[in-house]
This record gives C-alpha cells, structure tokens and sequence, in this order.
C-alpha cells in the first residue's frame, strides 16, 4: 500500500511557502505598524467553548474534529480549533480581566471536516483583533487594515462588501414564534437563506425585500434605507444608523464599497458591521464586529472586532512569488582538499552574515540549476577564490572573502531577500 497523506491536507512546497511567508510577512508588517502586538492560541482547546450559545452553527459544530482527551479516569472532549477568533476571545478572558483595551494578531490553522475529503480541512488564516474599542473607527481601522496587506501584496481587482448583522438581528428579533421555530430560522439565515427573513415577518416585505435585493455603493443608499423605514419599525432604526455611518466614514476616506445585505452568511458570532474582501471571484478576506462573544464566553461586556486573511485562497492569487535569495542562490565549491573545505564553510558563513543565501555544493550534485546564479570556489593559486556567474559564464579573481561579499553585493541589485514577482 503506497504511504499517502490524509484526506483533505496539503505538503507546501518550496515554493507554496515562498508564497506563505510572502502573506505572512506583509500582514505581519502591516499589523505591527498599526500597532498590533502577536500572539498564538494552541492547536487544542475544550469542546465546550465553542458550544456556547450563538458561537458556532450547527453546521459548523458538525465538521469539528473531536475527540476525548483522557487525564487520568476522567476526561475532557476536546477539538482542533474550528475557528480563530473564539480563542482569541478566550486568551483575552483569561488574561485581561480589568478589560483593557488590546490589538492582538496571529497566524494559525484552523479545521473542519469535509465529507469527500477533495476539499482542505485545514486551512490558514491571518487574523487580527481589536478588543475593547466599540466605535465606528474601529471597525474602519481593521477595514483599512485587511486592504493594505492585500495592496502590499500587489492584488489590483480588489472588492469590499459591506453587511450588518445588527440590521439582520433586529429583523429577526420582531418574529413571533416558539424558540424552536426562531433556532430553526436563525440557522437558515446563518446559512445564506435571506428570503427566510421576508417569510418570517411578510408584514415588512415591502421594505425588508427592497435592502435585501438592492446593492448601494454609498451611505447615501443606507440614508435612503433609513426614510424608507422611517418610525415604523423602531428596532431597525440603530443598525441602520450604525451602518451608515461606517458608510460615511469610508465614502470620506475615499474607500470604494458595495453594500450587500445579504453577503452576511455565517455571521453566527458577529454584532455589527460585517465585510468581506473579493478578489478573483474568491472571498480573500472578511471580518466584522462581535460585541456579544466575550460575555458569552464568561467574560465581562467587552466590545470587540476583528477580521481574517484566507492565506490558502491568496496563496492561489498571488501567483509564483519567490524571494531574491533562493533566486541568486550562491554555492560554495572546495577544489583544495581540507583546507579548502574549511575556507568553504568560513565563506559560507560571511555570504549568511552578509543577507546572502549560501550553501555548500555537495560533490556528487552539479551546481547549475535550481535558482543557482553565483558559484564561489576555493582555489590553489595566488587568487584565493574564483567567482562565477552562471548564467554569463563570466570568472572573476577575487583574494579574500570580504572582496567576494562585496563583488557580489556589485553585482546583485537590491537587498538580498526582497520578494520578487
């Protein structure tokens, strides 16, 4: 039987990381600059804390990888993180009971069981959190964020949609039905199905239809939405405020947006404001306000925001990115015995020191190929080394380490480890 990995996971190639690290990085960049500091939940947590109320669909609770974690003659069922922003949560519980104000980011997997095992079951996410701010800045401020690592990325067709889980809620909230009945609609609504708000409540069709089908492109549209509901449906009137002005604050900015009430697909935790990042007809990005986790989860009223990059889909977008580095890979050849091997490695280590990407050429592998531009020999005669460069052909003469590093600093224009398209 051939050895195979498991169903639904993926090796990362040299190359699949050199695009990683690449996302990775600019979103790390960016999040630092902003203040953010990094932070990393285990793999493992308990069950029991994304069984709360509210946190995870059913759906979702249904591809959880669970199992029972034995301690002895008792046990705890616990599961690999389905999500990346609960553990959030429950670290800033844990460590941040007078609720100061935090900006925390993290790169980490999360997993979730697929049927047919063609689709990834575990997957990657950048995500960042503002914990402790409720205003409309803050929620713009995670907004600009996730669109400048996708700028730094260099990602042109780049969309912005913007929904309200507070607008969707107060729909919800006005329906007269048993709480099975209300369970039932909610999770037909988590899972996309819109229509199921103007059958809950036919009495608003006539304007629940119009904000659900219709797609503005300014918080002149949300104004309009907001005559229309004028003082008969009194709990719509705070969302739709809300929304408009996170609107206005973007039209200000000069940030291109569509509104799409009914983008708000699995917004099982979320509050407020929600938005997702489009590029390439896949959702790269999205995110939103979730005022009411923290205090579901135990901690004290704490408002909360935050949002996530979806490395493994820009991964696919971004294209062949590889780093400058592997690109001019220099090898270290000996041609002098021992004494030239360990003038190799002294060679080796001042290229590393130096930011290049040095390696020693294994006798038996030949040098060319595989993104090898410079080729550093030891020598016999009165010059120390010869110097290479493989795709000229052309030889230089070079009599001590320091002249190599700085005739290949000459020759190689821009810093060592710069991403390359």
């Amino acid at each position: 039987m051939a050895i195979e990995k498991c169903k639904g996971t993926r090796d990362m190639s040299p190359s699949d990381m050199a695009r990683f690290r690449a996302i990775e990085d600019a979103f790390r960049d960016v999040c630092l600059k902003w203040g953010y500091d990094e932070v990393r939940t285990p793999t493992l947590e308990y069950l029991y804390l994304f069984t709360a109320a509210g946190t995870l669909t059913p759906g979702k609770l249904g591809r959880v990888y669970s199992f029972l974690d034995w301690d002895g003659w008792s046990g705890e069922r616990v599961v690999l993180r389905p999500d990346g922003t609960i553990p959030i949560a429950r670290y800033y519980i844990e460590t941040n009971r007078d609720a100061r104000l935090a900006r925390l980011f993290y790169v980490n997997n999360v997993f979730s069981f697929e049927e047919t095992g063609t689709e990834t079951r575990e997957k990657w996410q950048c995500g960042a959190e503002l914990i402790g701010a409720g205003s409309t800045a803050a929620d713009v401020e995670l907004v600009l964020m996730a669109l400048e690592t996708l700028k730094k990325l260099g990602l042109k067709d780049v969309e912005l949609k913007l929904t309200h889980a507070g607008l969707i809620r107060a729909i919800l909230s006005g329906i007269k039905s048993s709480t099975e009945e209300q369970t039932k609609l909610f999770d037909r609504v988590l899972d996309g199905d819109t229509k199921a708000l103007v059958e809950a409540r036919p009495e608003l069709a006539n304007i629940v239809t119009p904000i659900l089908t219709s797609k503005g492109k300014s918080s002149g549209f949300l104004k309009n939405v907001s005559v229309m509901v004028g003082n008969d449906v009194p709990e719509l009137k705070e969302p739709i405020e809300n929304f408009t002005e996170l609107a206005a604050t973007l039209d200000a900015l000069g940030t291109p947006y569509e509104i799409d009430i009914a983008s708000g697909r699995g917004f099982e935790y979320y509050t407020g404001l929600i938005f997702q990042v489009w590029s390439c007809g896949e959702m790269v990005a999205g995110g939103g306000r979730y005022d009411d986790l923290i205090p579901l989860l135990g901690g004290s009223n704490t408002p909360a925001s935050g949002f996530a990059l979806y490395v493994d889909k820009l991964m696919g977008i971004i294209g062949g990115r590889r780093t400058e580095s592997a690109a001019n890979k220099i090898m270290v050849r000996s041609v002098s015995g021992q004494a030239g091997t360990k003038e190799a490695f002294e060679i080796v280590n001042a290229l590393h020191d130096a930011g290049f990407a040095a390696q020693i050429a294994s006798a038996d592998v030949g040098i060319e190929g595989a993104g090898t531009k410079w080729v550093v020999e030891t020598s016999d005669t009165g010059w120390h080394f010869g110097l290479r460069d493989v795709d000229s052909g052309d030889l230089y003469e070079v009599a001590t380490v320091d002249e190599v590093v700085d005739r290949l600093r000459e020759r190689n224009q821009g810093a060592p480890g710069q991403i390359q398209e």
